[in-house]
């Protein structure tokens, strides 16, 4: 038996004794041992398969360039990044844009708006669609990650991600939903244009905030190893799951205001199986 069968069979074998992902952690904790982290695998690994919960933050840390490929300087690293956070927190309280009281989610936003040089004159200044964009991400990350260092870093990044890398692409994909939603069910497809609801389906809930807010953490997580490793387009795969899921309800409903409406509160209780979603030509 070649090494490859004997790698399925034993995936085959763990999978039906309810062990499934087994291999997968073991190859991820291969890719982790490297004194250099190959961020190409790393990034194959996370488009392919779902990130261990153990081993996610430090994953996202070396994709997202919060800390670099070689091991030895993770420590070093991190301490200039602690630091780095303390000086910024230091600052917004000597002008009194945060105190003990402040949420901290606030906290990340008043960072990350001193850090970018957009603060705004006054605390009670209103906010603006993108703070509020950033405190639904930071609101879901705050459930996944601990450290509050960790926490402010992955969020700025992630957010500097979808802002950078993802600029161009992010508006184009309410067009792909489309297609994509075409190809799974066109009879869906034109009841939602019969009720003038295409332009009005909750694009910045899905694709803006990345479903913060309307994910379960465990489905969030797995969506954003994608993102993060490098695929945006996952977002509309899942927008059109959602809306398959909930085809009878949506399908019921004859106005562009009452199916958004639907939409925005609907929580799905978790994710399919990933092979669901990414079957028919979906990419992993």
């Amino acid at each position: 038996m070649t090494e490859d069968s004997q790698r399925n069979f034993r995936s085959v074998y763990y999978e039906k004794v309810g062990f499934r992902g087994v291999e997968e952690k073991k190859s991820l904790e291969i890719l982790l041992k490297d004194d250099r982290l190959d961020i190409e695998k790393l990034c194959t690994f996370s488009q392919r398969f779902p990130l261990p919960s153990m081993y996610r933050a430090l994953v996202w840390k070396v994709l997202l360039g919060i800390l670099p490929p070689h091991h030895e300087s993770h420590a070093q690293v991190m301490m200039y990044r602690k630091e780095q956070y303390s000086d910024v927190l230091h600052a917004l309280r000597v002008v009194r844009f945060v105190s003990d009281a402040t949420p901290q989610v606030e906290v990340y936003l008043r960072m990350y708006q001193l850090e970018s040089g957009k603060l705004p004159r006054s605390p009670s200044f209103p906010r603006e669609p993108e703070d509020e964009v950033f405190l639904a991400i930071a609101k879901a990350m705050e459930e996944m990650v601990e450290d509050s260092v960790d926490c402010y870093w992955i969020i700025r990044c992630f957010v500097n991600q979808l802002n950078s890398k993802y600029r161009d692409s992010l508006p184009q994909l309410p067009k792909a939903f489309e297609q994509y939603l075409n190809l799974e069910d066109s009879r869906l497809l034109s009841h939602l244009k019969t009720c003038s609801a295409v332009s009005k389906l909750p694009y910045d809930l899905w694709f803006k905030r990345c479903f913060a807010g309307c994910l379960p953490e465990s489905s969030l997580q797995r969506v954003w190893d994608k993102v993060v490793s490098g695929s945006c387009k996952i977002l509309v795969f899942v927008a059109v799951e959602i809306l398959l899921t909930f085809k009878i309800k949506v399908m019921a409903l004859n106005s562009a205001e009452k199916i958004t409406k639907f939409l925005e509160n609907s929580h799905l209780p978790t994710l399919p199986d990933q092979g669901s979603i990414t079957q028919q030509g979906h990419p992993p």
